[in-house]
């Protein structure tokens, strides 16, 4: 079979488990497909050939993921393989452990091909480092794949891998699976506990899985979810895929702006049509905002503090190692004082109250992903969100890291593509925990949205 690198990790791990193909034909399908574009798109940073077939001719975990290759977020640690953080004062750095999520795919029988691009240290949604330099969008090369897991997505989207970890603050999982048209998940936190972490109780962050669809994300988040009791946040139930759903009844909110953000015309003209599937699948879609007139403080003043805890003595060391903007986090966190973080205590538990009153009104929240479609490559950020100048390289994450204070799950989706090609997703959130229920709404929206045929320059993959 010519075509491995284009199935979908269902398909694979079924066609493996019967014997139709061999782990070794996959994972050599998709190290082919690795040396034909990663040259251009630069979404996989370390790999070792050797090492995968090897592997993959051994005896592998009758897992869920057996013979499934996989490259590992290079903010994740994986033992006896570089991890860099996309950070030069990491660039040499190999641990000896493997992080919660890297061991639970492995022991999964997932083959490990490397390591993804991130930017340094995770923070932002554009992922170029001075280590290994920008990723792009195989949809259109001069654009950005987004971040922080820019190199996974990169990666789904040109057909390198079938599956893929990530993580998401404020969007880490979704901005990046948006941009480059695949599906990424940000779980429930606790869904999937994260080890080792200086912050265990830290509900902001969340690993999670990315793939080509919502069977495959599904698939993964199977394995990576589940309790642990080095996490004190970690929920007890393990995860079980039943997606087939009937939506009839569900009650749909739709938020094009979520409460007046700017939101480009372009992702809104994709969105707006797409959310009319709903009705056909047999939803109530009523337009309505959620109340995250707190979410702003909240997020930003947590995420300096979060900044300041984890490379606050490193920036001392290193300060000219850290790029501008990650600096000024770092020092904004610094600045932070005791009644400044009770202030964002205080109003995440009300705006944790009013999340929940408004799922109470309705099931599922529909929104943006990112206000932009996919920006240049060349930029850190958008210099602009619909005529709004951005002052800095957060503004134009805000759908995505509002809702990220709902301690909510939320999905990325494809929704469409705009008239110059470039993907547009769709976000899907519901109450905390109900987990199962934003992956059946975004299976069953997938499904009535039909193919998009993505591949106009032979780097993307049909999705």
């Amino acid at each position: 079979m010519t075509d491995l690198w284009q199935r979908t990790a269902t398909d694979l791990a079924a066609l493996i488990r019967h014997r139709e193909v061999s782990p070794v034909e996959v994972v050599q399908a998709h190290l082919d497909r690795i040396a034909a574009v990663n040259p251009q798109i630069n979404a996989i940073v370390t790999l070792d050939p050797e090492a995968a077939l090897s592997a993959a001719r051994s005896d592998l975990p009758e897992g869920p993921l057996h013979g499934l290759p996989i490259a590992f977020k290079d903010t994740h640690e994986t033992q006896g393989m570089r991890t860099t953080f996309g950070s030069p004062l990491f660039a040499d750095h190999v641990p000896d452990f493997d992080a919660l999520c890297v061991s639970r795919i492995t022991r999964a029988g997932a083959v490990r091909l490397g390591k993804t691009n991130v930017p340094e240290f995770g923070a932002g949604s554009h992922t170029f480092n001075p280590v290994f330099g920008v990723t792009r969008n195989p949809h259109d090369l001069t654009r950005s794949a987004g971040g922080s897991s820019g190199g996974a997505a990169a990666a789904l989207a040109s057909g390198m891998l079938p599956l893929a970890d990530g993580g998401d603050m404020g969007g880490s999982l979704r901005n990046p699976a948006s941009l480059c048209g695949v599906v990424g998940f940000r779980p429930t936190p606790g869904r999937v506990p994260s080890w080792p972490t200086e912050t265990p109780w830290d509900t902001l962050t969340t690993a999670g899985p990315m793939a080509r669809n919502v069977p495959d994300v599904a698939l993964l988040l199977s394995v990576m979810a589940g309790p642990d009791p080095r996490s004190p946040i970690a929920l007890d139930a393990p995860f079980v895929a039943d997606l087939p759903r009937d939506l009839t009844g569900l009650r749909v909110a739709w938020s094009p702006t979520l409460g007046g953000l700017p939101v480009d015309r372009a992702v809104l003209d994709v969105l707006t049509p797409a959310v009319t599937l709903f009705e056909s699948l047999g939803c109530s879609v009523a337009l309505a905002d959620p109340d995250l007139t707190e979410a702003e403080l909240i997020f930003r003043t947590l995420r300096a503090h979060q900044f300041n805890l984890a490379f606050g003595p490193l920036y001392d060391a290193h300060p000219d190692s850290f790029k501008p903007s990650l600096a000024e986090n770092i020092r904004a966190g610094r600045s932070l004082t005791a009644s400044d973080l009770g202030r964002a205590g205080q109003a995440w538990a009300r705006q944790w109250r009013a999340g929940l009153d408004f799922f109470d009104r309705f099931d599922v929240l529909l929104a943006p992903v990112s206000q932009v479609p996919p920006f240049a490559a060349d930029w850190e950020y958008p210099h602009e969100v619909a005529g709004v100048p951005s002052e800095s390289y957060l503004d134009w994450m805000r759908s995505a890291y509002h809702i990220t204070v709902l301690g909510a799950p939320a999905l990325s989706v494809p929704a469409g593509l705009t008239p110059a090609g470039l993907p547009i997703g769709l976000q899907i959130v519901t109450r905390p925990r109900s987990d199962l229920l934003t992956l059946q709404v975004g299976n069953a929206f997938e499904n009535a949205r039909g193919p998009l045929l993505t591949s106009r320059n032979g780097l993307a993959v049909d999705t």
